[in-house]
C-alpha cells in the first residue's frame, strides 16, 4: 500500500470545515429529532437518576451514560458485585467519562486510572500500550477472553458502555491473565426506551469523523428492541506519510419474551487502514514529531474483524439464575514499516546517515469462546449466600508470518544495517528491496477448557467472605511451517482467590485479599504464574455520588520461562516483584463539579539468582515509580440567553522509567495537560472541544537503543452532537 499524502502536523479548523460539520450534523439531527418528538416526559425524568444499573451478562443500563461513579461491577468475578464491598481494587470508566474526556483509544480511556501506565511506546501505534501495576493485561469482552492488549487489535471505545479495570492477580474470575490485572469491555446493548445520538468531529491531522448510536423498541410491549452504533473516521496521524482510517459498525437486537428472560445478538465489524509508526527518530536528536524516516511505500497497518456475540439470561426464580455468553470472531491483519535502528543516532557529527530495519507481518485467526454459569442466591437468618458455578470453552486457530531484514541473532546489542540508511539532514527515500525474507511462519491451535466456582457469604450485612477456585486445561499445538515441525503441550492449572471485606459503616469498608493468576504459555514451556496480597479501604459517602479507594499490595510474577513480548525477560529470572500503593477518587461533588484523581507508587524489582544476565535488583521495564493524575469538570448552568457550559481540565504525571530490563535506557518524566469545553447550544444539541496535551509537551516515551519515540503531541478535536 502506498500513501501519497503528507499529513502529520496538527492543523487548524478552517471556516469551511466548520460549515461542513454544522450543516452535516444539523441535517442528521433534524431527521432524528423529527422522529423523536413523541418521546414522553417519563424518559426525561429518568435521566436524572444517578445509580448505575447492572444486568448480568455484560450489558449495563443507561446509568453509565449519566454518571462517572459506578456502583456495581462484574470484573471481580462473573456475578454482579457492589464495588464498595468487593475485596479487590476495581476502576470503572463509564461511557459518560469516556465522552467527557473525548477518549479516542483504549489507552486514552484508561490513562486517568490509578496504577495504569499508558503510551510507553510513544509514537508506535500498533497496539494499545498500557500496563496495570506494571504488567501488560489480558482483555475480555462481556467476560469472554480476547487476549493481551499487547499484540492485539486496537479496540474501538465507542462500542462499549463501560471499561472495567481489575487491578492485581485474579484468574478465578474470567480466566487466564498476567498478575498486574485485567480489563473487561462491556458491550452496548439495546434498551427498553427510545434513545439516540449523532455527532460529527473534525480536528488535528486532517481528522474527520462521524458517528451514531441509537435504538428503540420494535414491539409495543418492549419485548423486542434494537440498537445500531457506528463510527467512520478518515484522518492522518501526526507524522508525514501517515493514515488513520477506520470503519466500525455494530448492530444488536434483544428479545425479552418474559420479565425473567433476555436474549441478545450482537454483530460488529471493525476495519482499520492506518500506519504503524513514523519509524522513530534518531537518538540524540530533537526533530519535530512530524519528521518521517521510514519508507512511504512500505508503511501500512491494516485490520479487518467480524464478531458475532450471543448473550442469554434466565431467572428461574427462588434465587436461581442462568447466564451464557458466546462469541465467534474472525480477523485478518497485516503491517509493514521501516524504522530507525542506529545506536549512535546523530551523536557522530561526521556521520549524517542513520541505519534502518524493514519489519512486517501478517496474520489471521478464528476465535470461538463460550461461557455458561449458574448463580444461586439465598438467605439463612443473618447470612446472605451467593454461589456461582460455571464452565467455559475456548478454541483459537491462528496463523502468523513475520518478515524482516535482520539476522537470527536479533537480540545482539546492535543489529547490522539491514535496510538502506537515510540521511537525517536530507532524507531521500530508497524504496522497497526486491524481497523481504520471511523470518517466521507458524500456526497455533489452542483449546482451553475450564470449570470455576465462586462463593460469597455476607454476615449481618457487614462481613463479606469471598472464595474463588478455577481450573484451566490448556491444549496447545504449534507448527513451524518453514521447518515442517510441530510441538504440542497440555497443561492443567489451578488458581485461587480469597477475600474478606468488612463494612465499618454504611459508607466505609476495609478489605484484604489473596489472589493468583495464570498466563497461557507458548508451546513447550510452563505457564507463568502470579500471586498478590492486598489490603485496602473504600469510602462511598451517602451525601453525593463518590467512591474513594486506597490499597497496598505485594505482587509477584513467577515461573518465568520465556523471552517473548511483552515481558522480554531471561529464563534466568526467578521472579518480578512489585510492591505498591494506589489511591483513586471519583466524585460528583455537586451538580456542577466532578473530580477524578489518582496516585500510584510501584517499587519494582527483578530477582535473578546468581546475577547471570545482570538483571538482579533492576526495575522491570516501563514501570514508573510514581504516577499521578487529576481530571475535573465545572458546569456553569445556563439561563434564558445561553445554555450550560462545562469546563474540563486534567493533568497526568508519569515518572521516569527504564525502557529495558538492563536499566541502561530511560524515558523522561513528564506532566501532560488535557482540556475540554462543552456548550449546550440548545436542548439536546451540544458543541464540544477536546484538547489532549494542551501545551504540546514533548518527551522521550521509549528508547529502544536504536531510536527515540516521543509521546503524542497536541491534538484538538471539535464535536457537534445531537441527542434524543
Amino acid at each position: 500500500m502506498k500513501i501519497d499524502r503528507r499529513g502529520g502536523n496538527p492543523r487548524g479548523i478552517g471556516t469551511r470545515g466548520w460549515q461542513a460539520l454544522l450543516l452535516s450534523c444539523t441535517a442528521l439531527a433534524a431527521i432524528s429529532a423529527t422522529s423523536a418528538v413523541a418521546q414522553d416526559a417519563q424518559t426525561s425524568a429518568s435521566d436524572t437518576q444517578l445509580e448505575t444499573i447492572v444486568i448480568e451478562g455484560g450489558g449495563n443500563g443507561a446509568g453509565d451514560a449519566r454518571t462517572i461513579v459506578a456502583t456495581e461491577t462484574t470484573a471481580v468475578g462473573r456475578m454482579p458485585t457492589d464495588i464498595l464491598v468487593a475485596p479487590a481494587s476495581v476502576s470503572v470508566i463509564t461511557s459518560k467519562e469516556i465522552k467527557e474526556r473525548g477518549a479516542q483509544s483504549i489507552e486514552q480511556v484508561v490513562q486517568y486510572t490509578a496504577g495504569v501506565n499508558t503510551d510507553y511506546y510513544g509514537s508506535d501505534d500498533r497496539y494499545d500500550y498500557f500496563k496495570i501495576r506494571g504488567f501488560a493485561p489480558f482483555t475480555y469482552r462481556d467476560g469472554l477472553a480476547i487476549g493481551r492488549s499487547w499484540g492485539g487489535i486496537l479496540e474501538e471505545p465507542y462500542g462499549y458502555e463501560r471499561v472495567e479495570v481489575l487491578k492485581g492477580a485474579n484468574s478465578t474470575g474470567f480466566g487466564v491473565s498476567d498478575p498486574g490485572g485485567s480489563v473487561n469491555y462491556v458491550t452496548k446493548l439495546p434498551k427498553t426506551e427510545r434513545f439516540g445520538e449523532v455527532y460529527g468531529t473534525i480536528g488535528s491531522s486532517a481528522h474527520k469523523e462521524t458517528g451514531f448510536d441509537f435504538g428503540d423498541n420494535i414491539t409495543a410491549d418492549d419485548t423486542l428492541s434494537y440498537r445500531l452504533t457506528g463510527k467512520f473516521q478518515r484522518s492522518d496521524a501526526e507524522y508525514d506519510y501517515s493514515q488513520d482510517d477506520e470503519n466500525f459498525i455494530m448492530a444488536s437486537i434483544t428479545w425479552r419474551p418474559t420479565d425473567l428472560t433476555s436474549l441478545s445478538f450482537v454483530f460488529d465489524h471493525l476495519d482499520r487502514d492506518g500506519t504503524p509508526s513514523g519509524g522513530g527518530h534518531p537518538r540524540f536528536s530533537d526533530f519535530d514529531r512530524g519528521e518521517f524516516f521510514g519508507e512511504p511505500g512500505y508503511n501500512y497497518d491494516e485490520t479487518n474483524r467480524n464478531t458475532y456475540s450471543v448473550l442469554f439470561d434466565h431467572d428461574f426464580g427462588n434465587g436461581l439464575t442462568f447466564n451464557s455468553n458466546a462469541r465467534y470472531s474472525k480477523s485478518r491483519n497485516r503491517f509493514g514499516y521501516a524504522y530507525v535502528y542506529d545506536a549512535l543516532g546523530i551523536n557522530d557529527p561526521a556521520d549524517t546517515m542513520v541505519d534502518r530495519v524493514f519489519f512486517g507481518g501478517d496474520g489471521k485467526d478464528e476465535h470461538f469462546v463460550v461461557d455458561a454459569h449458574l448463580l444461586y442466591e439465598a438467605n439463612f437468618d443473618q447470612v446472605e449466600s451467593r454461589t456461582l458455578f460455571g464452565t467455559d470453552y475456548k478454541k483459537v486457530d491462528s496463523e502468523t508470518n513475520s518478515y524482516g531484514l535482520y539476522p537470527a541473532s536479533w537480540y545482539s546489542p546492535v543489529p547490522p544495517i539491514t535496510a538502506p540508511p537515510i540521511d537525517w539532514l536530507n532524507p531521500v527515500f530508497s524504496g522497497l528491496p526486491v524481497t523481504i525474507p520471511t523470518t517466521a511462519s507458524r500456526t497455533n491451535d489452542q483449546t482451553a477448557k475450564a470449570i470455576y466456582f465462586q462463593q460469597d457469604l455476607v454476615f449481618s450485612d457487614r462481613l463479606t467472605a469471598s472464595v474463588g477456585l478455577r481450573n484451566d486445561w490448556l491444549d496447545l499445538d504449534e507448527t513451524d511451517l518453514r521447518a515442517g515441525t510441530t510441538k504440542a503441550g497440555e497443561y492443567s492449572e489451578l488458581s485461587k482467590r480469597l477475600g474478606l471485606s468488612y463494612k465499618i459503616t454504611d459508607e466505609f469498608a476495609v478489605y484484604t485479599s489473596y489472589a493468583e493468576s495464570v498466563a497461557p504459555p507458548s508451546t513447550g514451556i510452563e505457564p507463568t504464574t502470579g500471586t498478590q496480597y492486598e489490603v485496602g479501604i473504600k469510602y462511598r459517602p451517602d451525601a453525593f455520588p463518590a467512591l474513594i479507594t486506597a490499597s497496598v499490595y505485594d505482587l509477584t510474577m513467577e515461573n518465568i520461562s520465556t523471552r517473548e513480548a511483552p515481558a522480554y525477560l531471561e529464563s534466568t529470572v526467578d521472579k518480578v516483584r512489585h510492591r505498591g500503593f494506589d489511591v483513586e477518587a471519583k466524585m460528583e461533588v455537586t451538580n456542577n463539579i466532578n473530580l477524578i484523581a489518582g496516585y500510584s507508587y510501584i517499587d519494582s524489582e527483578i530477582d535473578e539468582p546468581g546475577n547471570a544476565k545482570g538483571l538482579d535488583g533492576n526495575r522491570f521495564a516501563q514501570v514508573p515509580e510514581h504516577m499521578a493524575s487529576v481530571w475535573g469538570t465545572y458546569t456553569w448552568e445556563g439561563n434564558r440567553s445561553r445554555g450550560d457550559m462545562t469546563f474540563g481540565l486534567g493533568a497526568r504525571y508519569t515518572g521516569s522509567y527504564y525502557t529495558n530490563n538492563l536499566n541502561t535506557l530511560k524515558a523522561d518524566s513528564a506532566i501532560v495537560f488535557d482540556a475540554a469545553y462543552t456548550y449546550q447550544l440548545r436542548e439536546n444539541t451540544t458543541f464540544q472541544l477536546n484538547v489532549s496535551n494542551l501545551f504540546d509537551e514533548k518527551h522521550i516515551a521509549n528508547d529502544d537503543g536504536g531510536a527515540w519515540y516521543y509521546n503524542p503531541g497536541r491534538a484538538i478535536y471539535a464535536t457537534l452532537r445531537q441527542t434524543w
